[in-house]
């Protein structure tokens, strides 16, 4: 089992910044990749970035590629997504998911429990 733990969403202006992180645990958490997904009112969930805990390597959509940054501390077991340029269509609640596999809804064995970011224009 693991066990992901979703923290710093809330309400932002257009423009600004936030920082979500996503703590891990659980025997085998290390095993996974661990990648953000997010989903807006009435669409469906959509992959934003992954990171590999062994490597640092990172992939982002192409959305938010100029935008977000993923990133890892390996010592606190956790996954950080640095979020810039904050747009009103970034509102959506973003989820932590553990990932085998391909980076996509289908290679997620274990989600966490969300974070709300509300954009304000």
């Amino acid at each position: 089992q693991v066990q992901l733990v979703e923290s710093g969403g809330g309400l932002v202006q257009a423009g600004g910044s936030l920082r979500l992180s996503c703590a891990a645990s659980g025997r085998t958490f290390s095993n996974y990749a661990i990648g953000w997904f997010r989903q807006a009112p009435g669409k469906e969930r959509e992959f934003v970035a992954v990171i590999t805990w062994s490597t640092g390597a990172t992939y982002h959509a192409d959305s938010v590629k100029d935008r977000f940054t993923i990133s890892r501390d390996n010592a606190k077991n956790t996954v950080y997504l640095e979020m810039n340029s904050l747009k009103p269509e970034d509102t959506a609640v973003y989820y932590c998911a553990a990932i085998n596999g391909v980076a996509s809804l289908e290679g997620v064995d274990y989600w966490g429990q969300g974070t709300l970011v509300t954009v304000s224009s």
